[in-house]
């Protein structure tokens, strides 16, 4: 596997594989890579003869208060896991090699309505430092297809509409999410966790299993957002949301509305965890 700093060297490699007609994935990370990250690998392999792993922590993304500095960053493991999972070529840029102009003067990717609800409430700002980042890392590395974790499903969606908004010539793949034996959805914050913390993490997966079971029995979406919130703050988690939308747009459903997902995020400790879980 080879290991490129540099969109120049990125883009003659990238070069010679489209002149032999290969193609070409693109798994885009923040590193720290657990399984659910060589997942997306693993799957990436068996759809191109090229597979493009990116590490960057992307600083546009962070709120003024969140992890940035302290965001893990583990590139000699990332490495080794990656190479073990058969990834051609790892891109690690620099912040100055993507943001050349420093950040304050960067063009910036908004996808609007579907970035600014959710996530987007608690983390203003944040889906448009996803969304230009990825807009970017497709130009760098021009993939016929990049593979996102449904773990981060609003993360996909926005991605999606990006893509499809700009005209942009990648396939989207969705990943379902990898998780612990206990439910918990593999992330690499979880390694923020105290033990006890991780002890009582599952609870979100099993608050939105209950929930789930809850719609199929025909409970509304508001009974059902409401006793799952209430199941998070009797094992000790801060709810952020607990919302049932549309799968396809994040809509809020109508009834009898259909494919549905319901997504939920809560703090325990100075963790945030996220998750969902599709409805149909």
């Amino acid at each position: 596997m080879h290991t490129l700093h540099q969109t120049a060297a990125l883009r003659l490699q990238v070069a010679a594989w489209r002149r032999a007609g290969e193609r070409i994935a693109l798994v885009p990370t923040m590193g720290n890579l657990h399984p659910g990250h060589l997942e997306l690998a693993r799957q990436a392999r068996g759809r191109a003869q090229r597979v493009v792993v990116s590490i960057f922590v992307n600083p546009l993304q962070f709120g003024p208060n969140e992890d940035f500095s302290t965001y893990p960053r583990t590139l000699e493991a990332d490495c080794r896991g990656l190479e073990g999972e058969g990834a051609d070529l790892l891109f690690a840029p620099g912040v100055d090699e993507v943001y050349p102009n420093g950040q304050a003067g960067q063009t910036r990717v908004e996808v609007p309505e579907i970035s600014d609800i959710l996530c987007g409430t608690s983390r203003p700002g944040h889906f448009v430092g996803v969304a230009t980042v990825v807009c970017k890392l497709f130009n760098m590395v021009q993939p016929d297809l990049a593979l996102f974790g449904e773990k981060d499903f609003q993360q996909l969606l926005v991605v999606r509409r990006m893509t499809a908004d700009l005209c942009l010539p990648v396939q989207i793949v969705g990943v379902p999410t990898v998780r612990e034996p206990d439910g918990l959805a593999m992330s690499s914050r979880n390694g923020y966790l105290s033990a006890e913390e991780r002890a009582r993490a599952p609870a979100l997966y099993q608050a939105l299993r209950m929930a789930a079971q809850a719609l199929r029995q025909g409970t509304t979406s508001a009974q059902v957002e409401t006793r799952a919130w209430a199941a998070l703050e009797r094992e000790g988690l801060r709810p952020d949301y607990v919302s049932v939308r549309r799968a396809l747009d994040l809509s809020v459903p109508g009834p009898g509305e259909q494919p549905l997902v319901i997504l939920a995020a809560a703090h325990l400790g100075r963790t945030r965890l996220i998750d969902n879980l599709r409805v149909e």
